[in-house]
């Protein structure tokens, strides 16, 4: 559902937005889609830092599981 929503914006942005009929609220929905998104992704590679590390290590010290099936 949408809730309606006040917003201060810079005016020249908006004029500009205005003479180029771009629909606010769907490019600030998409816009807060995109950092959204990207706050979700640092936080999980914030909290699976130990894991990615400790896989990062493995994989330095005993190669990928199918290295040796690999033809490239």
């Amino acid at each position: 559902p949408k809730k309606p929503t006040n917003l201060s914006l810079n005016s020249d942005l908006l004029k500009k937005t205005k003479a180029l009929n771009i629909n606010l609220s769907a490019t600030l929905e998409q816009a807060l889609r995109v950092k959204l998104a990207e706050n979700e992704a640092m936080k999980w590679a914030k909290e699976n830092q130990r894991a990615i590390k400790a896989y990062n290590e493995f994989v330095e010290e005993n190669g990928l599981f199918a290295d040796e099936h690999r033809e490239f």
